[in-house]
């Protein structure tokens, strides 16, 4: 945290108000990315964690949090349903920052899920299938937390086009802290190849989002970087981010 900026200074008291997100938003929308990430470990280490799926911008993020603090809690869902070059990326990720990944799978199993809601339920209904095999993992991840580091960025998706740096996610209860909010697919790339980063072999095979196997498509250059997720559907988000 910069001590002589006033602006970035934590709000009073454990709590947050909407002017004090308000304050911090407006304060660290022109900050690069790590200037964010200093910022948030200042005000909630050890009470935040970062979201890890693997893909492009959270493992810069991760190589980012890594230069200021290796003690930084890491999680991911684990589905059961992920590209097996999604587990191979977080082997290489792991080797690479020494870091231990935390991970949540869903209270069912694939097979269990077969079993109480028919099979291939991502098929027939992939918001439920995204609630048990993803949403809920959330919920456990985040308890206790006070905040949250996530990898969106405004140009992903119109549904995140309004993304802050830091706000209040009400659908779990705490501050979301977004600090690739206003890069874009280009800024990812650039960062990734100037620092080596390591990133999962499915981005160089069509699929600039990653998800499950059943529900990712890679896209033809020009397309929309979202159309490979839920393709043929209207669906484009899995319901963690709102």
């Amino acid at each position: 945290m910069a001590k002589d900026d006033p602006r970035l200074e934590p709000a009073a008291g454990a709590g947050w108000t909407a002017a004090a997100l308000e304050q911090a938003a407006q304060a660290l929308e022109s900050k690069p990315p790590e200037a964010v990430l200093r910022w948030a470990l200042a005000e909630f280490s050890p009470d935040i964690a970062l979201a890890c799926s693997f893909g492009a911008e959270d493992v810069v993020l991760l190589d980012m949090a890594a230069g200021i603090d290796r003690s930084l809690k890491v999680f991911y869902l684990d589905t059961e349903l992920l590209f097996p070059e999604t587990y191979q990326t977080r082997d290489r990720l792991a080797a690479r920052y020494g870091v231990s990944f935390l991970q949540y799978r869903p209270a069912l199993t694939v097979e269990g899920q077969a079993m109480r809601y028919g099979p291939e339920l991502w098929r027939r209904d992939p918001d439920r299938c995204c609630g048990l095999r993803k949403v809920e993992p959330l919920r456990r991840a985040l308890r206790g937390l006070r905040a949250w580091i996530t990898g969106i960025r405004r140009e992903q998706t119109p549904a995140r086009k309004d993304a802050r740096t830091v706000e209040w996610d009400a659908r779990f209860g705490l501050v979301k802290i977004n600090p690739l909010v206003r890069w874009t697919w280009q800024d990812v790339w650039r960062y990734i190849g100037a620092h080596q980063v390591p990133c999962n072999p499915l981005h160089d095979q069509g699929y600039p989002s990653l998800g499950c196997v059943h529900c990712t498509a890679p896209v033809k250059p020009g397309e929309d970087p979202r159309s490979g997720r839920w393709p043929g559907r209207a669906k484009k988000d899995c319901g963690l981010h709102g």
